[in-house]
């Protein structure tokens, strides 16, 4: 007799660079480099959100939350923290990561997720803005129940994901200015 899966609502936030393809063309070895450097900060960054990483192969990140405001948080932190990383770099090896956040069902399965709350999660990164934007559906965004300054609406429409309600772009901030969530 099969076991029962096990299920259970979660923020997933999904992460990938903008142009990888290109930049690994380019150079290679400074694109991995580069990429473990941005990788460690978005590792260390996570937990302190309560999240935890789910898996990070090549350019990709994907982690989950209980909180789609730690999601959120933890997103725009690590959009900061590689924003700024990024301008000391020449604009031709920039890594801009776009990142997608959803709220919705997975099946876990050990230290994995899998289902259609990952999926769209996935799918949400691809029509982020880069650089330092996110992409939410609208129930995550009602999830987020937050108007804090650094928030931007734009309605979006797509053909090829028509789950995407919503993007979320970052405003600018200065550095002594927390992003804080009311």
């Amino acid at each position: 007799m099969a076991q029962e899966l096990k299920r259970k609502l979660t923020a997933v936030l999904s992460a990938d660079v903008k142009g990888y393809s290109r930049l690994m063309g380019e150079d290679e070895e400074w694109t991995v480099r580069t990429l473990d450097t941005f990788k460690n900060v978005r590792k260390n960054i996570i937990p302190q959100h309560r999240g935890r990483v789910v898996d990070s192969t090549g350019d990709n990140l994907l982690a989950e939350f209980a909180s789609v405001v730690d999601a959120v948080q933890a997103a725009v932190e690590i959009q900061q923290v590689l924003k700024a990383k990024n301008s000391l770099l020449p604009e031709n090896r920039r890594m801009e990561f776009r990142i997608g956040i959803n709220l919705g069902d997975v099946i876990e399965e050990g230290e994995r997720i899998f289902g259609d709350g990952m999926n769209i999660a996935a799918r949400l990164e691809g029509l982020a803005g880069a650089p330092a934007a996110l992409a939410l559906v609208r129930t995550t965004l009602e999830a987020l129940r937050t108007d804090g300054p650094w928030l931007t609406l734009f309605p979006r429409e797509s053909q090829t994901a028509k789950t995407a309600k919503f993007q979320v772009k970052l405003a600018e901030r200065d550095k002594e200015t927390s992003v804080s969530f009311h």
